[in-house]
């Protein structure tokens, strides 16, 4: 049995005398009671000499807004699809439709959950089991990687916004979310229960999953007709066309589907330049598998550079995006906030260890549309990123990013196959080192 010390009278008392006898905690204490920590801790020159200024910019119109809810995965996607449909219609603005794309993952996914569990309980994977538990828990959240996205746009397509637009349950997700938990975790109870009736049970729950997803989300297009004015005035019509087809004639041009998704896993056991995956992490049955490359970090960022600055298309990436951000200003950067000075604490982990001990993982997923690159051609400073957080910060929702905070904090990058040198497009045809379901790399977006 585990003994642990309690902290007693003349602990506690000797750790408020040490508190009070310096001065600077006071002041501390003062500053951050009042104005809260990070308008203390916030590193004045710091952030003034963060400029907004980038040798290579992607317009691609204003910023969308994900509202409250864990899409970024599809916000993000969906613009860069969003930036090839503009030039191919030669449109200024335009807007996929993100409740759209969620939609159909959430139903792929409820399908996705059930077989997959089906399978667990009929191979005697016990109840209280880690992954067993791992798997109800971590059910029916909004979030996904890009590979999760293309595999929604493949067999579904896309609509545009104005044809299936926003709804309460698609801007503000928990409840809808609660609901299908619910009904999903009741399924595996009854399968635990009753075996024999499995598969009743998951097309039971495939089809109430459907009717609950299009009573919050409405009823998505099977057809539409699509007509629009572009830029220099002159009016268009294409007439009855599906999703797929809207998709492939507007967007299928830039290849999304082909591109690779590059991940810095800093885990010295995780050799660079293989491939790996996450059990049980996907939403498409059929679909392609969730796999990264795992890549040093100075190869993403030349991939990110050589893609903005030669094929001027906007970079899906994902990362750990709340240390060391200023959400009102947009910027990020490794020193931005001086947190260590205010609590005189040294946060010292390295990244490998922010990811081993649970203090990172990627969480977020936006794009890059900007790049500060010195007279050299490849030296990187700052980047400009495209938010799905609205156009009240920021820089009208577009945030700034130190290039040393690309490092620390970025993850995973999505760039055309094209791009691979051999011995890494050799690796992608390697099998992928599977990691569990609950490892830090198969965290969502």
């Amino acid at each position: 049995m585990t003994v642990i010390t309690p902290l007693s009278a003349d602990e506690l008392n000797q750790l408020t005398a040490d508190f009070d006898s310096d001065p600077v905690n006071r002041m501390a204490m003062n500053a951050v009671t009042s104005a809260g920590i990070d308008k203390v801790a916030r590193n004045y020159d710091r952030a003034r000499l963060l400029q907004r200024r980038f040798s290579t910019v992607v317009d691609n119109g204003e910023a969308t807004h994900q509202d409250r809810s864990g899409r970024c995965w599809l916000f993000s996607s969906l613009n860069v699809a969003r930036f090839v449909a503009k030039k191919n219609m030669n449109l200024k603005e335009f807007e996929f439709s993100q409740n759209y794309a969620m939609y159909y993952d959430k139903l792929e996914r409820i399908n996705y959950f059930m077989g997959d569990m089906a399978d667990l309980i009929r191979g005697g994977e016990p109840v209280d089991s880690r992954l067993f538990q791992h798997m109800l828990a971590d059910v029916m959240g909004d979030g996904g990687q890009w590979t999760m996205a293309l595999n929604v746009y493949k067999k579904y397509g896309a609509v545009p916004k104005d044809l299936y637009p926003e709804t309460e349950s698609s801007k503000n997700t928990g409840e809808m979310n609660t609901q299908l938990r619910r009904l999903l975790h009741t399924a595996v109870a009854h399968m635990v229960d009753d075996p024999s009736r499995i598969d009743d049970i998951v097309r039971r729950t495939v089809e109430a999953g459907h009717r609950m997803l299009t009573i919050h989300l409405g009823e998505p297009p099977k057809r539409f007709h699509w007509e629009w004015t572009d830029a220099d005035g002159v009016f268009h019509r294409d007439g009855e066309v599906t999703p797929q087809e809207f998709w492939n004639k507007y967007v299928g041009s830039a290849d999304l589907e082909s591109y690779v998704c590059l991940v810095d896993d800093p885990r010295h056991e995780h050799a660079k330049g293989r491939k790996i995956g996450i059990e049980h992490l996907g939403n498409v049955a059929g679909g392609d598998p969730t796999e990264y490359l795992n890549v040093p970090v100075r190869f993403m960022k030349d991939c990110v550079r050589d893609i903005l600055v030669e094929q001027g298309i906007p970079v899906w990436f994902g990362a750990d995006c709340h240390p060391m951000m200023d959400r009102t200003d947009g910027a990020w950067a490794t020193d931005l906030f001086e947190y260590d000075k205010v609590y005189r604490v040294d946060f010292d982990m390295t990244k490998e260890q922010r990811v081993r001990f649970g203090d990172s993982a990627m969480n977020h997923a936006m794009a890059f549309v900007g790049v500060d690159v010195e007279d050299d051609g490849k030296t990187t400073r700052r980047w400009r990123v495209e938010n799905s957080w609205g156009t009240k910060i920021a820089d009208k929702g577009y945030f700034t990013m130190g290039d040393d905070w690309f490092d620390q904090y970025v993850f995973e990058v999505a760039v055309p196959k094209a791009m691979l040198p051999d011995e890494y497009l050799k690796a992608l045809d390697e099998p992928a080192t599977m990691l569990p379901a609950w490892d830090p790399m198969g965290a969502l977006a």
